[in-house]
């Protein structure tokens, strides 16, 4: 089984101020004893980086790169699955709902992933089943 890993659980699992720390910790925790394959987006890798980097600084980075990248897998986006986000996310016309977010979603459903770790309700309203939040 495959799980999507989406840049809230890694935020949550670093930033120890975050509402969903220890929830993220556990369901890391539980998902490494399960030895189901995680996986994730380059365009999730990048924005994590990003995120954690503006918040905590390189050890907010090193920690993502070296504790939690390692064991996901990252499906590296092509031009093809980009144009079709771009395409997604202006045709959904909503400012809230990130070209991340439309990448991820086309993945999942292109590898037929149904189950992500996330706190972003927007896995929820396109059909998939949220393992935490």
């Amino acid at each position: 089984m495959t799980i999507f890993v989406d840049t809230s659980a890694f935020y949550a699992q670093i930033a120890d101020d975050d509402q969903s720390h220890l929830a993220a910790l556990a369901m890391w925790s539980r998902l490494s004893h399960e030895h189901v394959r995680l996986m994730t987006t380059s365009y999730v890798a990048l924005e994590s980086c990003a995120l954690l980097q503006s918040r905590f600084g390189m050890k907010g980075t090193r920690a993502l790169v070296y504790e939690l990248l390692p064991v996901v897998d990252i499906e590296f986006v092509g031009p093809r699955t980009h144009q079709m986000a771009v395409d997604t996310l202006l045709t959904a016309n909503r400012r809230d709902l990130s070209l991340v977010d439309c990448v991820s979603f086309l993945v999942m459903r292109e590898q037929r992933i149904d189950r992500v770790f996330t706190f972003d309700r927007h896995f929820a309203e396109q059909g998939f089943t949220l393992l935490a939040g």
